[in-house]
């Protein structure tokens, strides 16, 4: 399968602090990936070095996009190139209303607006400042509905679960799934890596390929639902126990 993302031996530090060491992972094009791991096991610090932003210094390694060596390219090339991310959490940005930075996304792929934020009975609001007042769902579908304006070949989604209640968990995965194109028959081309401490997402949105982090390290990689299943019922120390036995 042709690779969207590669990954090689990426070591990062972030005020002095190494956050990553020695990441390598590769992605296929059409196929999604989950990153589960506790609260300051590095799974953000993986996303923001992928998409460049410059407080996470890159010391050693290589992030391929399409091919293309793009570790010291800045964030806005590296979305002009095809990478997209919804933060876990995104500031709120005063004096600029949400259906402005979406007509700003939408120029070159006419998405029709109106029409993709009913369908997901966020129309109302379009007009509200970004994030000003959002709850915590709401934050995901203003995130999820900017991403599906900008139509990136590669999502990255940082705990997309994070702070949203059951009633809206579920819609926040069938924007995913659309986005992701889980919901074709037809081969996708787009490809996502999502991050994720609690693993619930899973319950909503499938992945082909998992993996654990932990301090800055990727250990474990295979089925999602296996991973799951043994984080619920061991924890993440067991994890770690489990690696003592392997020898590793």
């Amino acid at each position: 399968m042709e690779t969207l993302l590669e990954i090689k031996d990426l070591w990062v530090e972030i005020e002095g602090r190494k956050v990553l060491k020695g990441v390598s992972l590769k992605i296929p094009v059409g196929q999604t990936h989950i990153i589960f791991g506790r609260n300051g096991s590095g799974k953000t610090s993986l996303l923001m070095s992928i998409m460049g932003f410059p407080a996470y210094k890159v010391l050693h390694g290589k992030i391929i996009f399409k091919g293309e060596d793009i570790t010291q390219l800045p964030p806005y090339e590296r979305a002009k190139r095809g990478i997209g991310i919804m933060f876990q959490r995104p500031p709120t940005i005063r004096g600029v209303k949400l259906r402005e930075i979406l007509k700003l996304c939408s120029k070159e792929n006419g998405v029709k607006i109106e029409e993709l934020a009913r369908s997901f009975t966020f129309e109302k609001f379009l007009d509200r400042e970004i994030n000003k007042g959002f709850s915590g769902g709401e934050i995901k579908k203003s995130e999820l509905l900017q991403l599906m304006i900008q139509n990136p070949d590669l999502v990255l989604l940082d705990e997309p679960e994070s702070g949203v209640d059951l009633e809206n968990i579920h819609l926040i995965g069938q924007m995913i799934k659309k986005l992701l194109q889980k919901e074709t028959h037809r081969p996708r081309t787009k490809s996502g890596l999502i991050i994720t401490h609690t693993g619930f997402i899973l319950q909503y949105v499938t992945a082909d390929l998992g993996y654990v982090i932990m301090d800055g390290e990727i250990y474990c990689e295979g089925n999602p639902l296996e991973i799951f299943e043994a984080i619920q019922k061991y924890g993440y120390e067991g994890c770690k126990n489990c690696l003592k036995r392997c020898g590793i």
